[in-house]
């Protein structure tokens, strides 16, 4: 026997005599592990599903957002779209890793954590972080990685409500306030709690909208109408396009849009799946429940579009799938696939109403229909987790976990509704407020909007100094 064996057999039998005296007490699960019994809690195959699922995430920003709505707005705006949204990606990793992290996921009060972690504080290869299953638990650093892409997409999203007619910097700023304001209290309401081995402990210890029993497996609320809402109050501050509804603005490159929605789909089962943070039957249930929902939604939109205009459109298809996306991601781990399929379809009827009928009754001009398909659709996700998790339906139902180990929770639908409903006014108002100071306070003084003529000419040349295309 080599030294090198010698030193980890040494460490095996050290970690397993701090855990016995535990195993000895309870006979089963260890409650309230350390940092040693967690170390033999953690699976390999956990914690490369969660950095697969990381990348996977990361892709749906970049390139497959930057593409889809790159594809979507004309041809002079082009390469600005796509430097808004990479370099939100890149600014919110860093603002995640210097404070954000430590604000959405530590214990503070029930609106925002504290900064106990801030800069990554007391993390390292040897901390963990807890899942949903007593005594499982994956590398700190892989579930911060993971959170950390859904911090980069959710004000990427915003975007393009206001697509073509944005400066730069002043888009930078809001971003950076909008995510310390915004998205990191509402991730700490919506998904901080103690863990199933700590809170029996703890049953106080969680944000105020898990505390109150809202499900939100993937981000319907945290994500999709957070950054709704924030891109309608945005769009209607900024103005409408000049020559909006006066001149045609087609979008430049369907095909383009496509490979964007086709990224977004795949990386999607990173976002719903690995919202599981373990690779076991709850994930298997999510991302079957994203395929069908998806497809469902893709479908529906095409038939709605045969039904009322003649032809199905392939902006329609895309559109659709989005939609599903959206509507699936809170409930995914939650419903099954026959009521996930429905799910899509009534996504797609809700979503196709409000971007050709709401927007245009209103007179609003949210350029790539941010609001009518990701609020929308994470309002009706949202709501309609209540009724899929049912296990009446086939769905998942919730767990108790200030029981130990936890156990199935009793399922009362019309409560369930209530508390989404509840949790989704909150997000609304959050959002929605806070965006609308930001929005004012930059507008007055560094200005949102480019002068006439920079609008006219584009954004590309003026704001970056280079063009998408060079013919």
């Amino acid at each position: 026997m080599n030294r090198s064996t010698i030193t980890r057999t040494a460490a095996a039998l050290a970690v397993l005599l701090c855990a016995a005296p535990v195993l000895a007490q309870t006979g089963g699960p260890v409650r309230a592990p350390d940092a040693a019994a967690m170390a033999t809690m953690s699976n390999k195959g956990d914690t490369a599903w969660m950095l697969v699922s990381s990348a996977l995430v990361l892709m749906m920003s970049v390139p497959g957002l930057a593409l889809f709505y790159g594809g979507l707005v004309r041809t002079k705006n082009m390469l600005s779209v796509l430097m808004q949204v990479f370099m939100i990606v890149s600014v919110a990793s860093l603002v995640w890793v210097t404070y954000g992290y430590s604000l959405a996921f530590t214990s503070g009060n029930s609106f925002i954590g504290g900064l106990s972690k801030a800069f990554l504080s007391g993390v390292s290869g040897s901390t963990y972080a807890a899942t949903f299953s007593n005594n499982v638990y994956i590398p700190e650093y892989a579930f911060i990685c993971f959170q950390m892409t859904f911090a980069c997409i959710t004000p990427a999203l915003i975007v393009g409500a206001f697509a073509e007619r944005v400066k730069f910097t002043p888009l930078m700023l809001f971003v950076v306030a909008w995510l310390t304001l915004v998205y990191f209290p509402v991730a700490h309401m919506v998904w901080y709690w103690a863990g199933p081995d700590f809170l029996p402990d703890t049953p106080t210890d969680t944000g105020l909208l898990y505390g109150w029993g809202a499900l939100d497996f993937a981000g319907g609320t945290v994500v999709h109408i957070t950054a709704g809402i924030a891109g309608l109050v945005g769009c209607v501050i900024i103005g409408k396009r000049r020559g909006y509804k006066a001149e045609p603005m087609p979008p430049h490159s369907l095909t383009m849009t496509m490979i964007g929605a086709s990224l977004l789909w795949v990386g999607w089962f990173g976002f719903n799946a690995g919202s599981n943070l373990e690779a076991n039957g709850v994930t298997a249930v999510a991302f079957i429940n994203t395929f069908v929902a998806t497809a469902a939604a893709a479908v529906a939109w095409a038939v709605i579009e045969q039904m009322v205009h003649g032809k199905p459109s392939l902006l329609g298809a895309v559109s659709g799938a989005v939609a599903g996306l959206v509507a699936i991601t809170p409930a995914s781990g939650f419903g099954a696939p026959m009521t996930s399929i429905l799910l899509g379809f009534a996504a797609s009827a809700l979503c196709f109403w409000f971007v050709t009928t709401v927007k245009n009754r209103l007179g609003y001009d949210d350029t790539l229909d941010v609001f009518g398909i990701h609020c929308v659709g994470g309002i009706l996700g949202a709501i309609g987790t209540a009724i899929v998790a049912d296990p009446a339906l086939g769905g998942q139902g919730w767990f108790d976990y200030t029981k130990f180990p936890a156990v199935p929770g009793a399922y009362d639908m019309a409560t369930q509704l209530v508390t989404q409903t509840k949790a989704v006014l909150v997000t609304l108002a959050l959002s929605g407020g806070v965006s609308a100071v930001l929005f004012f306070l930059l507008n007055a003084t560094l200005g949102l909007r480019p002068s006439a003529d920079v609008e006219a000419e584009g954004l590309d040349l003026n704001e970056h100094g280079e063009r998408a295309y060079n013919y």
